[in-house]
């Protein structure tokens, strides 16, 4: 007999407004302890010098986190000209130093080139496998090694405020984006040293900074009887894909694993509103609550993942 998960079987997701200093993974235990949840996990790390967005699973929502590793995101974040760093944020050690200050113009001159398609470098403190070992766990020792450069998408970038030792940003971004290394390459472009002193994320996928919740947020909750009031559906990380609602019938098949088939128009229209390039996702309701992720074949729907809801 396996055994029996402890906590309860909370579902959902909450969009935790991550503190400085705290890592993504303390942050899921804080979240999932509050809940008294049986399984946790979260969308997209973010560093403990950064702040902002982290979307944390609960539950059956843990099998829709594959689905927003590819979600854009969104950040604000300030550069520090003057000073390289060895982290290229503010807990390196300075390599670097400059006297050159880029003005607005100057700024403002260059952000075309980091728009669109990029090649971008990942900083050696990153969370990247090398040989099978972080590259900040190598870096740490000192040892010698080299990333390669991969391409990235920046969707937007915007100076929003310019001032003589200080620039601020907001970008729209791909996954894998890292900024630290977006302010390096243009600190670089501009001649000029420079590294990330404030990092704040402002999105991931449909999760925005406007609907989080601080810790202390999520602890007052429980005893005001208010708890689940910061607990997203389960779908909310599906937005992109198309949902379908199943007959009984249908829903039970789905449940054992079975396959349904779906009207032919159903499916020519899915086809062709998505990339043909892997098969079409569509989440199939039932009673008004998700009931599983399926694949979509010809006219038939495979389950891939059933929530238990």
């Amino acid at each position: 007999m396996p055994r029996k998960r402890k906590g309860h079987p909370v579902h959902g997701w909450v969009v935790l407004d991550k503190p400085l200093g705290m890592g993504s993974t303390s942050a899921v235990g804080k979240t999932r302890w509050l809940y008294t949840a049986q399984k946790a996990g979260h969308a997209g790390t973010l560093d403990p010098l950064a702040s902002g967005v982290l979307p944390i699973a609960l539950g059956e929502a843990t099998k829709t986190v594959p689905f927003m590793m590819d979600a854009a995101k969104s950040y604000d974040f300030t550069v520090k000209w003057g000073e390289n760093t060895s982290t290229w944020d503010a807990e390196g050690e300075v390599t670097a130093r400059s006297d050159m200050r880029p003005s607005a113009a100057d700024i403002f001159g260059v952000l075309h080139e980091f728009t669109g398609e990029i090649l971008q470098m990942p900083p050696k403190f990153s969370a990247l496998k090398v040989d099978g070992k972080r590259a900040y766990d190598l870096a740490r020792a000192g040892e010698d090694f080299t990333l390669k450069a991969r391409p990235v998408r920046i969707d937007r970038l915007d100076c929003t405020d310019a001032g003589e030792h200080t620039a601020s940003f907001t970008v729209d971004c791909g996954k894998g984006t890292y900024i630290r290394s977006l302010a390096r390459d243009m600190a670089a472009r501009l001649g000029a040293c420079g590294h990330v002193i404030t990092l704040r994320r402002t999105r991931v996928g449909p999760f925005v900074i406007k609907d989080s919740f601080s810790v202390d947020a999520l602890e007052k909750l429980p005893y005001e009887g208010r708890v689940l009031e910061a607990l997203r559906p389960v779908e909310t990380a599906l937005d992109d894909i198309p949902d379908l609602a199943i007959t009984d019938e249908d829903a039970a098949h789905l449940r054992h694993g079975r396959a349904i088939a779906l009207s032919s128009d159903y499916a020519q229209g899915v086809t062709q509103a998505k990339d043909l390039a892997a098969p079409p996702m569509i989440c199939a309701f039932h009673g008004g609550k998700a009931l599983a992720l399926c694949e979509l074949r010809g006219r038939m729907l495979h389950p891939k993942r059933v929530f238990n809801l």
